[in-house]
């Protein structure tokens, strides 16, 4: 049976090791890193999937602020082990994640993604035509969903991060 449950400091290097599983050596090089790099979650917003006491998925939310002013939450990396996909446990992950955050509440979450598998959340491109990641990132797959309705209305201009920095804790030491 798969649980899903807030993450403790305990999961972080089966979380690291899952997401370098699911994204390759390249993970940290993408536009939404740049985002997360040297920030917390948000605050009740770090999800794991555990089944037989083994993380077997992960979904987490940041703080963010578009240029214009709109608070939003950045969803992600969303990850599923392999030998776990086509279960559905990354989709329970993402309900998870967005009824925590329109629970706790937050407006929109903005994630880079596949529109074939987060339309079904509700995410589109229809609020996100103004807004840049830092760095390279492919247009099309920037996609939004409001959680309250007319929360990205006007947002435009570079999203950046707006949440709390990281404690000074070297993480990647902790992980390996």
């Amino acid at each position: 049976m798969v649980t899903i449950r807030h993450e403790k400091p305990t999961d972080i290097p089966a979380r690291e090791a899952l997401l370098d599983e699911a994204f390759g050596a390249t993970r940290t090089r993408k536009a939404s890193q740049r985002i997360r790099e040297g920030r917390q979650p948000a605050q009740g917003l770090a999800l794991i999937a555990v089944e037989d006491r083994q993380v077997i998925g992960t979904a987490r939310l940041w703080h963010i602020r578009c240029e214009s002013g709109q608070p939003a939450l950045l969803l992600g990396p969303v990850a599923v082990t392999t030998e776990c996909r086509s279960r559905g446990v990354g989709a329970a992950l993402v309900r998870r994640a967005l009824r925590d955050a329109r629970k706790l509440g937050h407006h929109a979450v903005i994630l880079i993604g596949d529109q074939p598998y987060y339309g079904r959340f509700g995410f589109s491109a229809a609020k996100t035509a103004d807004l840049f990641m830092p760095g390279p990132f492919e247009r099309h797959r920037l996609l939004a969903v409001e959680l309250v309705t007319g929360a990205l209305d006007g947002a435009r201009g570079l999203v950046h991060a707006s949440g709390a920095a990281a404690e000074s804790a070297d993480f990647p030491a902790i992980a390996a």
